[in-house]
Order: structure tokens, then C-alpha cells, then sequence
């Protein structure tokens, strides 16, 4: 995947939009909006943008190709949204609807019960030229891998999003750092275009909603409950899909996490003072326990318990030398330019990026990222 890229010491940091893999907290940090890199202050999208994305998909023709995309790795966030807004837009009529992903075609176990599955299509199957791509929970066009490819052809293009990071990509961008999660924007949307609420399209987007604010332990508003409430009042069982989101694991993810928990670093001078607490696990550690990459999404909880550090940081081998950085703060640190600055993106509260070169180079490159973010001296 193509990106931007910067090298230090003999680390190559190659940037990932927002987002990790897993869904990043909420878009808003404890009493703030999220905030553009530079401090710009949040940035959303017009009422003229709202507006041109109902007109254009009201006069689709119900034949059109429709072609929905999320990022590589799909979190919940990311499928529920698109997956809830293609059972919308076949509520609406349309019945050329293609859902995909880029990357190797595989979901985490506890998204493979969402309604809408068979709507998706494996990233070389879907169709060559559609008649409109709406993108979700995506922050630059990179993270769109070959699917990047149909955008470009489409002579309609609608992006739906709630990083600040977000690179505007699309003909019609429809952002909002505010949201705690795409999902908000993608319901925003359906009620726009007249779509009822079904217990299918509520399934999704619950999903959505509870895995980008922690199951609502983050900072949400009262509109993040009152959209949870209407989604609810359609007959989804809100326990159960927590229990499948959350409270669900392989043993042999227990026994990873034990392993890669016993490697974790405190470092109370980090980050300012403020502290940074951290491990790594590796290709080997997932070999070793019979586990797929995925269920490496939620070691961050864990790790971002510890009392001492504001900043936690989880870095997943994905191959040789490369790694998968997640980072999570509890408000002290805006991690979104932190990560930006490394060529990824994020929200003040959840970012990312890759990072290439061995273990202890990137731990330093974040080292030196959260001190100048924290105007500290390097340590």
C-alpha cells in the first residue's frame, strides 16, 4: 500500500490512515471536538455537502452499480457502517449493491454474523467501472488499497467519515470529527434519504456505534445515546452483540495476550511526564498460539489500564520488519498529530501508523514523536 513515508535512523515509517485495524476510540477527546493536525481546529462538512449527497443518490437509477468500501482490515466501525448503508440502499430500491474490502477477504469472528454478508464481494470480483463507490470509515484514498481503482472510475464518489485526518477523496465528502463513529454520519444519511430503521440495518450500525466508543466507555454525547436508543427500540438484543464484540475470545487468545502482556513497558518520563506504557507481539507469538492477526485488535484495552501512563501503545508484527502501531491516550496527549507526523492518522484519543525496521527503532520513533507532541525534550 502506497503512502507517504519518511525515514529515521533505520526505521521506515509508511503512513496508514485513520485507524488501526480496530475501531479508534471516540472522535472526541474528554470535553473536546477532535482537531485537524496543526490545531485548525475541527473541520465538517457543509450543509451544501449533506445536501448534494442526498440529491445525488435520490436520482440514482435504481439500477445503478452501486459499489460500498471500507478500509483494509475492516473493524467494526467500518463494516457495520457500510453494511447497514447497503441494506439501506436496498430498502431504497437499488439492487446492484456490492459491499468489499481491500486485502486478504477474511473478517474477525465477531463480525461474522452481521446481516448484509451477502452482499459482500471479495476486492478482484466487484465491478470494474461503477456507477457510484461510497467509501466509509476511510481517511485517505491509500487505505482503500485496489478498490482505490474503482473510485477513481466512478463518476460518483461519496465519502463518509469522522477522522479529522480525513484527506477529502471523494467528489462528496461528508466528515465530521465530532461523530463518535462513521456509523452516526451513515444514519445521518439513511434518515436524510427517508430510510426506516429495521432490525438489520440497526444490528450494523450498533456494532459500529459500541466498537468505536469501547461499548460507550468513552466520551459520548447525548447524541451517541439517543442514536444507540433508536437502535435498540427496533428489537436488537444489545447484550448479546456485546458479548459477541467484547466478551468473546479463542483460549488461545488468552494465552497470547498473557504472553505479550508479561513483555509490557512502563515509562513514567514518556510522553512529557504524562507516561507511556507499551508491548509488542510478534508473527511468532500468533504461530505459537494458533491465532490469526485480528484477534491482536484488542490487546490495546489491557494495555491502556494502566493507571500510571496516559499513553498506551500496542506494536503487532506484519511481516519481517514491518509492524502495525496502535496508540491510545486518556486525553493528555493529541496522539492524531503524533501520528500524522509519522505518515499515519488518527483522533486526539486514537491513532495509528506502520512502521518499518526493528522493535527498538520504532519504539523510539514514538518516543521522540510523543515528546515533540508534548513540547518535551527527546528522550
Amino acid at each position: 500500500m502506497s503512502g507517504a513515508s519518511r525515514t529515521t535512523g533505520r526505521s521506515v515509517l509508511t503512513g496508514t490512515a485513520a485507524g488501526d485495524g480496530r475501531a479508534p476510540e471516540a472522535a472526541s477527546g474528554p470535553g473536546r471536538p477532535c482537531q485537524q493536525p496543526g490545531g485548525r481546529g475541527p473541520v465538517t462538512s457543509s450543509s451544501h455537502d449533506w445536501e448534494a449527497a442526498e440529491a445525488a443518490l435520490l436520482a440514482a437509477p435504481r439500477d445503478a452499480h452501486m459499489l460500498l468500501a471500507c478500509h483494509l482490515n475492516p473493524d467494526g466501525d467500518a463494516l457495520g457502517s457500510t453494511l447497514g448503508f447497503a441494506l439501506g440502499l436496498r430498502q431504497l430500491g437499488f439492487h446492484r449493491l456490492q459491499a468489499s474490502f481491500p486485502g486478504m477477504f477474511e473478517l474477525p469472528e465477531p463480525l461474522r454474523g452481521l446481516p448484509g454478508l451477502d452482499l459482500l464481494v471479495a476486492a478482484p470480483d466487484v465491478v470494474a467501472v461503477p456507477d457510484v463507490v461510497l467509501a466509509f470509515d476511510v481517511a485517505s484514498v491509500e487505505r482503500l488499497g485496489e478498490l482505490s481503482e474503482q473510485l477513481g472510475r466512478a463518476p460518483l464518489s461519496i465519502v463518509l467519515d469522522h477522522h479529522a485526518s480525513n484527506t477529502r477523496f471523494g467528489r462528496i465528502n461528508l466528515v465530521d470529527p465530532s461523530a463518535a463513529a462513521t456509523a452516526v454520519v451513515a444514519e445521518r444519511l439513511l434518515t436524510r434519504l427517508g430510510v426506516g430503521l429495521d432490525a438489520e440495518i440497526a444490528e450494523c450500525l450498533y456494532v459500529a456505534l459500541a466498537t468505536d466508543t469501547g461499548s460507550f466507555r468513552f466520551s459520548c454525547s447525548s447524541e451517541v445515546h439517543e442514536l444507540a436508543a433508536r437502535l435498540i427500540g427496533t428489537g436488537i438484543e444489545p447484550g448479546a452483540i456485546s458479548r459477541r464484540l467484547f466478551d468473546s475470545r479463542p483460549f488461545g487468545a488468552i494465552r497470547l495476550f498473557g504472553d505479550v502482556l508479561q513483555r509490557a513497558v512502563l515509562e513514567p518520563a514518556a510522553a512529557g511526564g504524562l507516561g507511556l506504557v507499551w508491548t509488542y507481539a510478534t508473527l511468532d507469538d500468533l504461530r505459537r498460539h494458533g491465532q490469526r492477526p485480528h484477534v491482536l485488535e484488542a490487546l490495546i484495552d489491557p494495555v491502556r489500564c494502566a493507571e500510571e501512563a496516559d499513553v498506551a501503545c500496542v506494536i503487532k508484527q506484519v511481516d519481517h520488519s514491518e509492524w502495525s502501531v496502535s496508540l491510545r491516550s486518556r486525553g493528555g496527549v493529541d496522539l492524531s498529530t503524533v501520528a500524522v507526523a509519522l505518515g499515519g492518522g488518527g483522533h486526539r484519543s486514537a491513532a495509528g501508523f506502520t512502521a518499518r525496521g526493528p522493535i527498538d527503532d520504532v519504539i523510539q520513533v514514538i518516543r521522540t514523536g510523543l515528546a515533540t507532541a508534548c513540547g518535551s525534550a527527546v528522550p
